[in-house]
């Protein structure tokens, strides 16, 4: 007996002494915060918890431009995360790095995915595929821009609250009646550049820069200083000068005054949603960009924003199949439905947007289907979206020659000016760069 209890014992320490089948780890580095953070994490969680093969490791890497720049060193030092989340003003610098990325087709197909780009919507699948046709990255948080509105400091003010202002003679006027009720930030923006330049200029179908905004070449060359865009502006200079427009700092950081109740008015990211409908202590509307009503064309669709899934090369073949089964999972109408409504990020498929609908969603919470009917708009070569090299860099000068305007050390036309010549600078920079 006691030798059978020895046997029996030994049997299972045998068993217990044989390793476990390894999950196979799959690294993805992302700039998402807060509520945008809590959704990667939940995602990465809900796809680990379906199958037990592999597990999606998020990591935050600091901001899109950290992030891009941490994965170029751990790229040379052989060390990349597998997955990385590149912002879309990334998109032409990653095109143009050959070697470092597997285009997303070849990843899906090589794993024996289903992949069919016509299933995604053609204003974002479009913006990741080359002139070949072969989609180079995933799309994942794609935004656009959009117009919030405070209904509470709205009805303080004696305006309609059913309605934003559609034209931005209506945001003027909207904003004059906002301060006069004692509103100190009437209206503000948030990505100046992106919401002021580059979806502005979409929105009223003309040219952010040639050749069909770089979609049809790396020698374009920067077109915001046109007439329209020196005109646009001058008025949000004598904004400025009025105190209807109060200037909160770049990229994100003005979001934070629209949630706080300060600011009644801003222009931002789709993506602005889950904090709006999260942390807001008052009503709000969401409403398509302003426009002028007296430009022919306007307005036309907005640009894509957010960002998509680079997979890195000199990975294993079972981590780029990993990488395949993730993106499938992410990719269903039930993931993309649940995060479209999350977060306010563009439902990137068609099913997922008619998933949503059929839900009521849009019924349910007006105004959030205002980024997506502008961006299924039909486009044009001016509002396909922009593609631009050294963008990245050009986004920088955009936001400190428009700062010299709303300080009043420049006027607008000086500053457009000093965009467009150190704009291309970058440009010429990039083409010389990349001939092959």
């Amino acid at each position: 007996m006691k030798f059978a209890r020895l046997a029996l014992a030994a049997a299972f320490g045998a068993i217990a002494a044989v390793p476990a089948v390894a999950q196979t780890e799959i690294q993805w580095w992302h700039s998402m915060t807060a509520v945008n953070g809590e959704w990667v994490n939940d995602l990465a969680r809900q796809f680990n918890e379906s199958q037990k093969d592999y597990k999606i490791l998020p990591t935050y890497k600091g901001t899109y431009d950290e992030s891009m720049t941490a994965a170029v060193a751990a790229f040379r030092a052989g060390n990349a995360p597998h997955i990385l989340q590149v912002f879309e003003v990334g998109t032409a610098t990653m095109m143009a790095s050959k070697g470092v990325a597997v285009p997303i087709t070849k990843v899906m197909q090589d794993a024996g995915k289903k992949f069919d780009p016509s299933a995604y919507v053609p204003a974002v699948s479009g913006y990741y595929t080359a002139p070949n046709g072969q989609m180079l990255s995933f799309p994942f948080n794609s935004s656009t821009t959009i117009f919030y509105f405070n209904k509470d400091a709205f009805k303080a003010a004696g305006l309609p609250t059913d309605k934003a202002p559609a034209t931005w003679p209506e945001v003027v006027a909207a904003a004059a009646k906002l301060k006069a009720s004692g509103n100190k930030c009437p209206f503000t923006t948030a990505w100046q550049n992106w919401t002021q330049l580059e979806s502005f200029s979409a929105w009223h179908n003309v040219e952010f820069s040639s050749k069909s905004n770089g979609l049809q070449g790396l020698d374009t060359r920067l077109k915001v200083d046109s007439p329209l865009h020196l005109r646009h502006i001058e008025n949000l200079a004598n904004m400025v000068k009025q105190g209807l427009f109060i200037y909160k700092g770049r990229s994100n950081v003005p979001e934070a005054s629209f949630v706080s109740g300060e600011c009644a008015m801003i222009a931002t990211s789709s993506g602005f949603y889950g904090n709006v409908a999260k942390n807001a202590k008052f009503a709000y509307g969401l409403a398509p960009l302003p426009y002028y009503p007296d430009v022919e064309g306007a307005p036309q669709n907005t640009v894509i924003g957010g960002a998509s899934l680079w997979v890195m090369s000199g990975k294993k073949a079972e981590e780029y199949k990993g990488i395949a089964e993730f993106f499938s999972f992410i990719s269903t109408p039930e993931v993309q439905s649940a995060s479209h409504k999350r977060t306010g990020y563009l439902p990137i498929t068609t099913a997922a947007y008619k998933l949503t609908e059929e839900s009521g969603f849009y019924k349910q919470n007006p105004g959030t289907d205002v980024a997506v009917t502008q961006m299924i708009r039909k486009v044009t070569d001016k509002s396909r979206g922009i593609r631009l090299g050294n963008y990245v860099q050009i986004r920088a000068i955009e936001d400190e020659e428009l700062e010299q305007v709303w300080n009043g050390k420049k006027t607008a036309k000086e500053a457009l000016d000093a965009i467009v010549k150190r704009g291309n600078e970058q440009l010429e920079r990039f083409q010389k760069a990349n001939k092959s």
